[in-house]
């Protein structure tokens, strides 16, 4: 589970990707509308949107001749979650340091 989100947040670091998944949140798109709105090539797209399907991040689908790629707010959800756990750990052990206690 670690490495999971390990790779997943690895996959949120590249700012190429995190645009594309915004834009993925405000509608599905196939690659070719995704990579009109950016300034690399086709494969580039290609390769970011790759990697958020390996880490469960978007999902494509088949329509005829296209794939349209959605965005997967499980995933995020699942993410933001484990995050919020982690820093509550964070905060529970600073309240106890703070108090005096062991953490």
């Amino acid at each position: 589970m670690e490495q999971a989100i390990t790779r997943t947040l690895h996959a949120l670091s590249d700012p190429t990707r995190r645009a594309i998944l915004q834009m993925l949140n405000e509608r599905d798109m196939t690659a070719g509308e995704i990579a009109a709105r950016f300034a690399i090539s086709a494969p580039s797209v290609s390769h970011h949107l790759s990697v958020l399907k390996a880490v469960d991040l978007v999902t494509a689908e088949r329509h005829g001749q296209h794939m349209i790629y959605r965005l997967n707010t499980t995933v995020l959800q699942e993410v933001l979650s484990l995050l919020m756990d982690l820093f509550k750990v964070g905060v529970d052990a600073d309240t106890q340091r703070k108090e005096g206690g062991h953490a």
